[in-house]
Formats: C-alpha cells, structure tokens, sequence
C-alpha cells in the first residue's frame, strides 16, 4: 500500500521531470501568443505547453516571459543552445529572446518538496533576530528599487533602439523605392550605354 510520504515523493519527482525539459523564455514582444511560440520553436521539437507568467510586482510594461514544456530534456537542451549561440527573433521584438533552463521555482503550481516543515513566526522587538530581520527587510527594499531602475533604464534603451531600428528600416525602403523608380522608367538602361556598362537584372 503506497503511503502518503511515498504519493509525495513521486508527484515531485514527476515534476521535477517536468522542469528539466522546460525552457524559460524572456524578451518576448506583447505580440507574442501561444501559437507564435509553438510555430517558431516546432522546430526543436515538440511544445507540449506554453504558460505565461503574470507581471504582478513590476509598474513597468515590460517584456513577456513564458514556460515552455518540451517533448523531452533533449529537445530543451537544444532549443538553449540554438538560441544561446545565435540571435532568435520573435514578433519584431528589438532584442534577442533569451532562453534558460527552468527552475522550480518559477512555477507557480509547484508542490511541495516532501518531508519540507515550514515554520512561521513573528519576530518580537525584543527578539534577538529582530535585528537581524529588519536588516533584511530593508536591504530587500534596497534590491528592489535598484532592481526597478535597471529595468526603467533599460526599457528606454530599447525604446531607443526601436526607434532606429524603425528609421533605418524606412531609409532602406526609400532606397529600394529610389531603385526601382529609375530602373522602371528606364534611366539604369540610358546609363548603361551612356557609359558602356552590361545590366544583368537575372
């Protein structure tokens, strides 16, 4: 008879499974759904899931990040280093989505590791660890407001980059338009002979 220890012990070794072939996707665009990602990443393997994670702590509209569950860790593993050597664009985003492995604690379903206690108490001013928390709690305000200005600076840098990105694109267009302007009414031909120069357009 399989006890209650024992459920556990498998239920969070299946999940542990479940995360070695899970890969952490970050820098995704807004654009991005479920079908974009099972479309662009088909060709690594199988993607058996797509969750999302929620942006709940973080005033900013930054990028999406997802979970996605492979067929097998071997699939995991390759769509990591594809997109770890080599840039990886998806819905026009103007930075490279990043790809890691998952770690447990990144799902929100997550069970319980078994035989895990947790003790919970509050910490009294008189309390020798009172001091030592409150250091703590501030030095984790501190993280977090750094870690918040990274982010707004960052998100300007990007905006910054799409911006160019976009002129760039149009300067190119107007080229190309300019290009095919003059070949159409003829003035590349008129050119050619002028200065005795073979067009090839094939």
């Amino acid at each position: 008879m399989t006890t209650s220890s024992e459920e556990a012990r498998k239920t969070y070794a299946e999940f542990e499974e479940k995360v070695s072939r899970t890969v952490f996707l970050d820098n995704l665009s807004t654009q991005v759904t479920t079908a974009v990602i099972k479309q662009a990443l088909g060709q690594f393997g199988n993607v058996m899931n797509v969750e999302f994670i929620p942006n709940y702590t973080i005033p900013y509209p930054i990028p999406q990040s997802a979970l996605v569950e492979m067929e097998n860790e071997k699939q995991a593993k390759a769509l990591i280093s594809e997109m770890t050597n080599y840039p990886f664009m998806m819905s026009g985003m103007p930075r490279p989505v990043r790809a890691k492995p998952a770690k447990i604690e990144m799902f929100a379903d997550r069970p319980p590791p078994p035989d895990r206690k947790i003790q919970v108490r509050w910490v009294d001013p008189s309390d020798a660890d009172f001091v030592v928390a409150k250091k703590l709690k501030q030095l984790c305000k501190k993280h977090n407001a750094e870690h918040l200005a990274l982010i707004k600076h960052q998100l300007e840098e990007e905006e910054k980059l799409a911006k160019h990105q976009e002129e760039m694109l149009k300067t190119n267009y107007k080229k190309y338009e300019m290009i095919e302007s003059i070949v159409q009414d003829g003035t590349t031909s008129r050119l050619a002979r002028h200065y005795g120069v073979r067009l090839d357009y094939d």
